[in-house]
Formats: C-alpha cells, sequence, structure tokens
C-alpha cells in the first residue's frame, strides 16, 4: 500500500520523515508531468510518497485530524524518535482528538500533516 499527497516543500518535508523518523528513500523521481517526487518507506511498512508540483500548486491546510499515526513496539522507540525529532528543531503539537492525550506523541511536519507516535494499536 502506498499513501500520496502533495507538498509545497518536499525537500523539507523529506528530511522530516527520513532524517527525523527513520524512513528510507525508496526512489526519486523529477519532472513527470510536471510532478517531482520522493517514495519513502519505514521497513515493513507502506510506502508514502510525497510529490510536489512544477507550477507550485500548493495544497490546502490539512484538518488537525488528517493523522499518519505511527504504531512502533517499546515506548523506548516512542522516545527515541521523539528525541530525534526534537534535536531537529520539530515540537509536539496538543493533539485535536483527546484519544490520543496520554498515550502518544504528536508532530506536525513542514506541510502541517500530523504525525502520532504510538505503541498501543488500538
Amino acid at each position: 500500500m502506498r499513501l500520496a499527497r502533495a507538498s509545497r516543500q518536499l525537500e523539507r518535508t523529506v528530511a522530516f520523515y527520513r532524517d527525523g523518523l527513520g524512513f528510507e528513500v525508496v526512489t526519486r523521481f523529477e519532472d513527470h508531468a510536471g510532478y517531482s517526487g520522493v517514495i519513502l518507506a519505514m521497513p515493513g511498512a507502506a510506502e508514502l510518497e510525497i510529490t510536489q508540483h512544477a507550477r507550485g500548486r500548493a495544497p490546502g491546510a490539512p484538518d488537525p485530524d488528517d493523522l499518519l499515526i505511527i504504531y512502533l513496539p517499546t515506548s523506548t522507540q516512542v522516545a527515541r524518535l521523539r528525541k530525534r525529532l526534537e534535536r531537529l528543531g520539530h515540537h509536539c503539537v496538543r493533539p485535536s482528538n483527546p484519544y490520543w492525550l496520554g498515550k502518544a506523541v504528536t508532530f506536525e511536519d513542514p506541510d502541517r500533516w500530523r504525525v502520532v507516535l504510538c505503541t498501543e494499536p488500538s
């Protein structure tokens, strides 16, 4: 499975997922019918495709409940990714849905899409 979405700032967004969350770059493409993009993946997980149009078409702001939820096996792994993201200058944001309070940490990527890091798969 692959989730694809547009970006206003492709390289900053790729850096967030690659350097901050440890996604691997699967492939890149340039100027394919006006689109450039990067396909990223976590080992054993679905792929995330981030694209940017050459004409600068800007996607609208995502809703605070548009979430990419990453379930990790241990709270130690959640803490490690949180520290890595914070060292890169990213800060936790308060989730819109109170369900996530106390069970997860939430960050916004450079395009304001929210990523939830959690150990509880419910």
